[in-house]
């Protein structure tokens, strides 16, 4: 016998354990094993080594464990390969602050001993998240687990970027990079968080050489890189200035001459129309400077201190420090022409979060122009979908405007570029230092010593083979063969320039095809009044915290159910507190079928039932797994969710249970057997049709209703097609119909729960009047009836009156309910609608309020105004249908 409750505690650990010991989620084992039709395959958006479990990778994880456990039930052969990302900046910052508490810093080790202690942080601790995705259900084949650092992955990196740099597509440039001064490494554009700020310009004015008292006036943000200007640059068209253009200026301070170009870059409606042109220090600085051939002069050190090219009385403070300095010095100097507000954004590292500083340095760049050619075409033709489709713009626009991609960091931690240097600082790209020396030996025409490139490559880099990395290449593994392409990328729309577009190109460019056909975005999962949420908001949710109290299966269905494409995932405690009375009610029903001897039979055949309420709930079973089955294959999660849902709790629960109680109570044996095989049958469905969504609490069930063989995970999924039955359906329906109505009328009308009304039905059909009298037990037991049939005569006053098909409905009130309390009580609930709904409808018609609230607090309050309008239209129903009596 059943337990009287389901505890997810005592279950999930035990049933988890059960999966992976039995090889369950290994690939290999689906029904056909040749084809590469048959297999389906998944690479998880490996989590950072250092990570915990969150929201967001609740949301993701859940998602792709449907996918995987859905099309693992069809008998596809599943991979869903799991694995960790090394996360070079996190991870060594990790490491280097628990070294930090013992006094020691990664240059006291040396840079092998620090690699070391990394090893032995990651073999340690870096398996949390991997643990904490068992917690949740996720069926990765763990026997394959991967990371970014191990043998294979490195060969691949290897191997990509020797032939890139073969193929011109990977280089070193001397560039403007996002530098972290604290960090002491480039950043990509993706990793800087700009915020808006109020700072200021100060506009200086530049003496022009051999024109005493006359200047030009520039305005900056950053005095401090004026010791760096090189030129000033004005528009070809601009009037006021074409008399200047070739002449020079004194720079202050420094006392250098740099000329007045013409450019483009200077807008004449801007500040003056005339801008200093500092090309180390400013990204659209740099371009102007190649473009008039202005001289570089980088002025920052790399803690972002005054380098040996400032002035010696500048040399070594602080960027920051060195600007209070420079602008009191250019007051002093009767240079300082004035200082206004002015709104800005301003860069800044998302992890070291100090501010970035564009900074003049040779690095490894991939040619990511050229590499997105293909990469654009193979969405445009349709080989990748994004869902929702609207992500696929946001894809192309990054694309087509893509810049060099710097993949050189300045950290010991990585993917170590595969490059040394001969004594004139030439590199010479290889597999191996032997490699190197050989090469830099026919380069030199002699036996030369060569230095290894100290730097690593951006985490992204070897993320980027991820696809195809895992399953064994660059070795021509079977794996390969069988599983890439993959079939669909479960991420976030933050990671799309991140990962997604650089898989893309690493993709087609080494396996000449695209690494996943679909692209599912989730969304952002938010507090339940739709804030981010954040450590300082306080709003965060742990979903291991929410696991441990609601059970697992709980907050996957929650956030399956809340997964609309394209709309944010609103997370409240409520919600998932409902979906544990799911799970509670789920159980119940077992509990009631085990009670009634509802034994699932092996030859049960559900097209040879009679009983129209048996074909009814078949059918509906029917239609549910349909319904499923087409949400989920066009990732409409949330619609998954809602037809187990639907069907589950109300058309098995709510209704057929009750429609069967006086059959199982009943005498007539035939009937009996038929309802309860079919209950049993009908269960089944519920436990094969719940299962991607909900594992835990349908695998317990399935293994303790009865002695089973083998495990639900590995069921099929179930074929129903073939047992819908209309006729069935229109009649049972309509039965649900007509009790909904009358318990609605009840509801409305403040009916007393013991009252028994009567109820007629005015112009109904023959074929409605037969089944009022088929059902007429079922109908007056459960909608409190105790006389029903058809009108005779005129309808009795005090009557209120629904329409149900082309039959009205008419019950009786007269002597059930008081009248004229009833409608004080409507005019009362009309009373607080009212003035609710104004000031709902007022605030959103406020331009003002529209222009400056959040997305997310507009969709809150529209939500609220439709949800009270359709509060309203039931009581003035309510308050019509009383004006008759």
């Amino acid at each position: 016998m059943l337990d009287k409750t389901y505890t997810p505690h005592d279950v999930e650990q035990r049933i988890y354990d059960q999966w992976e010991s039995s090889g369950a989620f290994a690939c290999g084992q689906g029904e056909v094993s040749n084809g590469a039709q048959d297999a389906y395959t998944i690479v998880i958006p490996p989590p950072n080594v250092t990570g915990s479990l969150h929201m967001g990778h609740a949301l993701n994880n859940t998602l792709q464990d449907i996918l995987i456990r859905y099309n693992r039930m069809l008998g596809k052969d599943t991979l869903w390969q799991p694995g960790t990302d090394h996360a070079g900046i996190a991870t060594q910052m990790v490491v280097e602050r628990q070294m930090e508490k013992e006094g020691l810093t990664r240059h006291d080790l040396g840079r092998d001993k620090f690699i070391e202690r990394v090893w032995t942080w990651k073999a340690e601790s870096g398996g949390t998240i991997t643990r904490q995705l068992r917690r949740l259900g996720a069926s990765c084949d763990w026997s394959r687990e991967r990371f970014t650092m191990d043998e294979g992955l490195s060969k691949a990196v290897q191997k990509v970027f020797v032939e890139l740099h073969k193929a011109g597509l990977i280089y070193r440039d001397k560039r403007l990079v996002n530098w972290d001064p604290l960090l002491h490494t480039a950043i990509s554009d993706l990793e800087v968080e700009n915020k808006e700020h109020v700072g200021k310009m100060w506009y200086f004015k530049y003496p022009i050489e051999g024109q005493e008292g006359k200047f030009i006036t520039v305005g900056t943000t950053r005095p401090e890189t004026m010791l760096g200007d090189t030129g000033v640059a004005v528009h070809p068209d601009d009037e006021r200035y074409a008399a200047l253009v070739g002449q020079m200026v004194r720079l202050p301070i420094t006392n250098r001459l740099i000329p007045i170009v013409a450019d483009a870059y200077a807008d004449p409606e801007k500040g003056t129309g005339a801008v200093k042109i500092t090309p180390a220090h400013d990204f659209n600085d740099f371009e102007v400077g190649r473009r008039c051939n202005l001289d570089i002069i980088n002025v920052l050190d790399l803690n972002a201190a005054i380098n040996e090219n400032g002035p010696a009385h500048l040399q070594g403070l602080d960027r920051f420090e060195a600007r209070d300095v420079i602008v009191k010095e250019m007051e002093g100097l009767g240079l300082l022409e004035k200082i206004e507000e002015n709104p800005m954004t301003v860069p800044y590292g998302d992890r070291s979060g100090v501010v970035i500083e564009p900074w003049l340095l040779d690095q490894w760049f991939v040619d990511a122009g050229k590499l997105a050619v293909d990469a654009i075409k193979a969405v445009e033709d349709g080989r990748t979908t994004f869902h929702p489709k609207q992500y696929e713009n946001i894809y192309f626009d990054w694309m087509r405007n893509i810049q060099p991609w710097c993949v050189s960091r300045q950290i010991w931690w990585g993917h170590q570029i595969p490059a040394w240097y001969g004594p004139d600082g030439h590199p010479f790209v290889e597999y191996t230092e032997e490699e190197a020396r050989a090469a830099a030996e026919k380069h030199y025409g002699v036996a030369t010593d060569v230095t290894r490139d100290p730097d690593v490559l951006d985490t992204w880099f070897s993320s980027a083979l991820w696809p195809f990395s895992t399953l064994g290449w660059p070795d021509d593994t079977p794996e390969v063969k069988r599983y890439y392409p993959t079939d669909c990328l479960v991420t976030g729309f933050d990671i799309i320039f991140f990962w997604v577009a650089r898989m893309m190109m690493m993709g087609l460019h080494f396996m000449d095809e695209v690494p996943f056909k679909d692209v599912y975005i989730h969304a952002l999962v938010r507090d339940e009044q739709g804030q981010k949420m954040s450590k300082s908001k306080g709003n965060v949710l742990d979903p291991l915290e929410l696991i441990d109290q609601f059970g697992a299966d709980a907050v996957r269905f929650t956030m399956t159910s809340q997964a609309v494409q394209g709309r944010d995932v609103k997370l409240s405690i409520s919600r998932i507190e409902g979906y544990r009375n799911f799970v509670t009610k789920i159980w119940n029903a077992a509990r009631y079928a085990e009670m009634n001897e509802c034994k699932p039979g092996a030859d049960f055949d559900p097209s040879s039932v009679k009983l129209t309420v048996n074909r009814w709930i078949i059918s509906k079973a029917a239609e549910a797994v349909a319904k499923i089955e087409a949400s989920i294959v066009s990732y409409r999660f949330n619609e998954a969710a809602d037809a187990g849902y639907h069907f589950t709790w109300g058309q098995l629960c709510d209704w057929y249970l009750e429609f069967t109680k006086p059959i199982l109570n009943g005498d007539d044996e035939a009937a009996k057997l038929e309802t309860r095989a079919t209950m049993a049958w009908a269960f089944d469905q519920v436990l094969l049709m719940l299962h991607p969504i909900m594992p835990f609490v349908t695998e317990e069930l399935w293994a303790q209703i009865t002695a089973r063989h083998g495990q639900l995970m590995l069921q099929p999924w179930p074929n129903l097609k073939g047992l819908e039955s209309a006729e069935a359906e229109a009649e049972m329906d309509w039965v649900v119909r007509l009790i909904s109505a009358v318990r609605a009328v009840r509801s409305e009308m403040n009916v007393e729960p013991k009252a028994q009304l009567v109820l007629r039905l005015k112009d109904a059909s023959a074929e409605t009047l037969a089944r009022l009298q088929t059902h007429q037990d079922l109908i007056h037991r459960m909608a409190r009836i105790k006389d029903s049939g058809a009108l005779e005569g005129d309808v009795e006053k005090g009557s209120v009156s629904t329409v149900l098909d082309e039959a009205t409905m008419i019950l009786p009130m007269s002597g059930i309910i008081d009248v004229d309390a009833e409608k004080a009580r409507l005019d009362k609930e009309l009373s607080k609608l009212d003035p609710e709904i104004m000031k709902y409808e007022k605030k959103l018609s406020n331009q003002g309020f529209l222009a400056k609230a959040p997305a997310e607090v507009i969709e809150e309050q529209t939500e609220r105004l439709e949800a009270l309008k359709a509060e309203r239209a039931k009581v003035n129903e309510a308050v019509l249908r009383l004006a008759d009596l």
